[in-house]
């Protein structure tokens, strides 16, 4: 067991803790959210003793073994990929070394035997004649290939590095798992192997990650960063949101009698423990559920950014079409043989295995880069917005925000005044005297939000999306995934966000260096499609 006791932290006059008390339990897995900079990852670093609070304790069950992603890719640059991982049970790596020193030894004495026969007792009691067989398991199960166990952490792509950091904190069955962020990096496979993985994890778990998908499969609680303070509440994150903006809604509905909110809320309860059933951990979640009461739900404290993008006028009957569209980067094909068009009502998920060929794809029929055949053409009815991966080159004058915004006010608008920019970035919420924050001093996350009102501003009939959830929080991620689903137009969208693509798509388009695979099916119809699956390797091989 974890126990937070009266845990305090300031930073000057930025109080991020103020007297937090929780604890958490064996058998659990518990999703750390809360807006960026409220304090996820310091809050772990903390309960790893990374960092030491002005005041109050975390007290953890003596013997039991704590493991921490570690975020540093150049720690372990002169270690090979399986030793990497195995440090990852400090104590068995250091029997292995003083074991292997002692057989060493040119002179083995008596003492040295004795001493020998400890350490394989110690060796066997911690699994360390299987560390190599399981290290190598977590590894391929992580997308790490066996041609690279051998090589140095120095060698290996920077993404294959991630991979390995992850599974030397898996390594070993720790007691605790302490897990910033692990899908960023990974692709849809790997995310679902750490799911299952987690969903059958018996020991406690605390995670921070901007993946819904993620955290609504492994997570049996969520513990609410919030206000300087960390509330633990049962379930998963939808049910956490859902729940909360229910509550929200019921205390601002002043005519609803009390009984009729109370059973409203039963309701909402039983309906989402039988839900739980479909869940990777369905019988732990399904039990808390049942001892949930309603005085344990709240409404949320959070603000909604407002991501509302309103055309001026419908798609006509044209809307894009695609001809043999070829690029390549290197002299790597990302694409080739690209030809579809785009229908009214559609909404597209765009996917490859290459991360650039997406992106290169979009920068292309945007205009700004060059493909190497083919032809595109843009509908005369459509009015596009594009929220590009990359955003720095809109950001290099140091403007406050209503002058940069003003930058991008469409020749339809004839009244761009103060008040009328204040509107757009009031939707994603910057207010008073935010709006004379200098767009060189910008966070990520500002700086998309900020590209997110310029696009609502374009009055647009079709956006274009390339990774919408980068930089975001959870809130804004949210917020984004509800205006798509809203949006009347036209939706490309490529994105790492399970969720979003998933409540969003109706149609799929793969890109390949052979071709495409186009289908009209949501994102989980895809990846389940046998047909898919034969064409995903023809297409890739």
């Amino acid at each position: 067991m974890i126990s937070v006791k009266n845990v305090t932290l300031a930073y000057g006059k930025r109080v991020l803790f103020d007297e937090v008390n929780i604890n958490f339990v064996k058998g659990n897995c518990y999703g750390v959210i809360g807006a960026n900079g409220a304090g996820k990852s310091t809050f772990l670093k903390i309960i790893s003793g990374e960092i030491e609070p002005n005041k109050g304790s975390v007290d953890i069950t003596p013997g039991e073994r704590m493991s921490f992603l570690r975020q540093n890719q150049f720690e372990f640059d002169e270690s090979t990929v399986l030793n990497t991982v195995l440090m990852g049970h400090k104590k068995m790596w250091e029997v292995m070394h003083e074991r292997e020193t002692i057989y060493a030894k040119a002179d083995f004495s008596e003492e040295d035997g004795m001493r020998a026969a400890e350490l394989e007792g110690e060796f066997g009691e911690m699994g360390g004649y299987e560390a190599e067989s399981n290290a190598g398991s977590f590894l391929s199960g992580l997308g790490v290939g066996e041609e690279f166990h051998q090589s140095l952490m120095k060698d290996i792509p920077s993404n294959m590095k991630v991979r390995v950091l992850l599974a030397q904190a898996l390594f070993g069955n720790p007691d605790i798992l302490l897990l910033d962020e692990p899908t960023n990096g990974l692709d849809i496979e790997t995310i679902g192997w750490l799911e299952n993985f987690l969903a059958d994890y018996e020991n406690i778990v605390l995670v921070v990650s901007h993946d819904r998908h993620f955290l609504d499969a492994v997570c049996t609680h969520v513990a609410d960063v919030d206000r300087a303070k960390i509330k633990v509440f049962t379930g998963n994150y939808t049910f956490w949101y859902e729940s909360s903006q229910l509550m929200s809604r019921q205390l601002s509905d002043k005519n609803k009698k009390m009984e009729e909110k109370r059973q409203a809320l039963i309701d909402f309860i039983a309906r989402f423990s039988a839900n739980a059933s479909k869940s990777k951990q369905a019988t732990s979640r399904k039990k808390a559920l049942e001892k949930l009461t309603i005085e344990e739900i709240e409404p949320s404290n959070r603000r909604y950014p407002g991501i509302i993008f309103q055309p001026l006028r419908e798609v006509g009957n044209q809307i894009l079409n695609v001809e043999n569209l070829k690029a390549s980067v290197d002299g790597r094909p990302l694409f080739d043989k690209v030809n579809f068009s785009i229908n009214k009502n559609e909404k597209v998920a765009f996917l490859s295995r290459d991360p650039l060929a997406v992106t290169a794809f979009f920068e292309i029929i945007n205009g700004n880069q060059q493909a190497e055949g083919g032809k595109f053409e843009w509908g005369t009815t459509i009015t596009k917005a594009y929220l590009p991966v990359e955003n720095s080159e809109f950001f290099t004058e140091g403007l406050n925000l209503i002058d940069w915004l003003r930058q991008f006010v469409p020749p339809h608008v004839t009244d761009a005044d103060e008040p009328f920019l204040r509107g757009f970035l009031g939707k994603m919420l910057f207010s008073g005297d935010d709006i004379m924050k200098k767009t060189n001093v910008l966070s990520g996350g500002e700086k998309v939000r900020c590209m997110i009102s310029r696009m609502m501003l374009q009055n647009p009939n079709l956006v274009v999306l390339d990774q919408p959830t980068n930089h975001l929080d959870l809130e804004s991620i949210q917020s984004f995934n509800e205006g798509c689903n809203s949006f009347p137009g036209i939706v490309l969208l490529t994105s790492h966000d399970h969720t979003f693509i998933q409540t969003v798509a109706n149609r799929v388009i793969e890109l390949t260096p052979k071709g495409i695979i186009d289908r009209l099916m949501t994102f989980d119809e895809y990846m389940e499609d046998a047909r898919v699956k034969q064409l995903r390797e023809e297409l890739y091989a």
